[in-house]
């Protein structure tokens, strides 16, 4: 009785393998198309010139972080606090706006950094 019932099942089974094993394959044939036009894309954008930039890790430049904190707190009522902060964030974003106050602008970086109470971090 269980050889009969097995051999009315073998059929199903062997459809049912092979139904899910052609969509296993029409998966993997789509995300390998879909990567192609990934590259492909990637290629024209980096015959713009535009991905070699993003690929490269450029150097920051040096700069004096303490003669730079110097200039920039120079006129503040509080020069420790004021110098502690800004070389801190001289040292993450390796750029000091010019002038003693203001000009963030110039460094986003410097501009967008923040304390836990969500206040500007730099001076």
């Amino acid at each position: 009785m269980q050889l009969q019932n097995f051999q009315l099942n073998f059929p199903k089974m062997k459809f049912l393998s092979f139904f899910l094993i052609a969509i296993l394959l029409l998966q993997s044939f789509e995300e390998a198309l879909t990567l192609s036009d990934a590259a492909d894309s990637l290629t024209q954008v980096d015959e713009a010139g535009i991905l070699g930039g993003l690929l490269k890790k450029i150097p920051k430049p040096k700069i004096n972080c303490s003669h730079e904190c110097t200039r920039r707190c120079s006129k503040s009522s509080r020069k420790n606090l004021c110098h502690r902060a800004c070389k801190t964030c001289c040292l993450r974003c390796h750029c000091v706006p010019p002038g003693t106050y203001g000009n963030k602008n110039v460094c986003p970086c410097y501009a967008k950094l923040r304390t836990h109470g969500n206040k500007p971090k730099c001076p």
